[in-house]
């Protein structure tokens, strides 16, 4: 049995659950679910979080299906929220990951799956966690470009994942990056690629979030600047904070899931999850 919270996202197979959910006038969030199915079954819940109201959907909708006498809940969230707030770099900032991470525990779920969290923090933090990794989605992501690409590690912080990813695809050649970020201000600068010259390869830029594309496209003109071919962008999580005209025509193409939400732009092919 599965409860589609947003009702745009059907991620798994199986058979819904029906419900209607609103908003009080207060702001609070309620939820009213149709007591047509066998409480006996594991049910699933996957929701998107983009607010923390809807994190206060999960919840309500939560308590109403142990009300309901439903004893085994899995839940699946595909992009974990205030994955990127892991560490503390400045005084007076939360551990903003591990207040979701509590409220999520609270709830007390036999399973929470997560798509391609941003560090190990996450899964550290988050009882009962299944991660999907991200490796499908590329291979599917590398079988749509239709030609050979080099993988294109942004930042220290991916290159684990990005040569655990080439792995998986057979050993694709990975190209280490790194760029600098003031923690007080979050400015970026000082991109560098570690190749003498790239001699017109095109390149898959892989990374999990992509808020607003300042990393992407500062890394887009220094893998020019080492004679990189066609450019291409696949990010698991796509927010695109500032929207598309950032990119400008940097990209042939931008790649992403819809574990965020859903997007309509001729430059970006959007691949849906479906575990």
């Amino acid at each position: 049995m599965i409860l589609n919270l947003d009702n745009t996202f059907s991620p798994l197979e199986g058979k819904e659950i029906s419900f209607k959910a609103f908003t009080f006038y207060g702001g609070e969030p309620h939820i009213k679910i149709e007591p047509d199915f066998d409480v006996n079954e594991t049910v699933t819940i996957t929701q998107r979080i983009k607010s923390f109201n809807d994190l206060g959907l999960l919840a309500v909708a939560t308590d109403a299906l142990k009300r309901m006498g439903v004893s085994r809940l899995n839940l699946f969230v595909p992009y974990f929220p205030a994955a990127r707030q892991d560490r503390l770099m400045v005084a007076g900032e939360p551990l903003t990951v591990k207040v979701y991470a509590d409220i999520i525990n609270n709830l007390h779920f036999d399973k929470v799956m997560v798509f391609d969290p941003h560090s190990d923090v996450t899964q550290a933090l988050l009882n009962n966690c299944e991660v999907i990794s991200n490796h499908a989605y590329i291979k599917e992501v590398i079988s749509r470009i239709g030609n050979d690409v080099k993988l294109i590690s942004p930042d220290g912080g991916a290159l684990k994942k990005v040569y655990k990813l080439s792995e998986y695809l057979g050993g694709v050649e990975v190209v280490e990056c790194s760029k600098s970020r003031d923690v007080k201000t979050g400015k970026l600068s000082g991109f560098k690629v570690y190749h003498d010259d790239l001699a017109g390869a095109d390149c898959l830029i892989v990374d999990d979030i992509c808020d607003g594309g300042g990393t992407f496209t500062g890394l887009a003109q220094a893998l020019k600047e080492k004679n990189a071919g066609r450019l291409y962008l696949a990010v698991s999580h796509g927010i695109f904070s500032k929207g598309f005209e950032v990119f400008g025509d940097v990209f042939t193409k931008i790649f992403t899931t819809d574990s965020f939400t859903d997007i309509d732009n001729p430059n970006v092919e959007q691949i849906k999850l479906a575990l």
